[in-house]
């Protein structure tokens, strides 16, 4: 190995840095629509449809939307 080598191509350091931001972003959003979802029961309609409900779900569109456009502004 050269000595000015660390080891590992800059261009696959930054490729795998996209991959682990796109994994941990998703993943996270994915926990918390789950966990206001379900756990709070914000995501169930049961006598009828609440104010809190139509906010969960603009809220989840939303989101869905700017991570969407975040993995797109990155990965292009």
């Amino acid at each position: 190995m050269d000595e000015y080598n660390s080891g590992m191509d800059p261009e696959m350091k930054a490729l795998f840095r996209k991959i682990m931001s796109s994994f941990s972003w998703g993943a996270l959003w994915l926990l918390t629509a789950a966990t206001t979802g379900i756990f709070f029961q914000l995501g169930f309609i049961a006598d009828g449809i609440r104010w809190y409900n139509v906010l969960f779900y603009l809220t989840f569109l939303a989101s869905i939307f700017l991570l969407g456009r975040y993995y797109y502004r990155m990965w292009r």
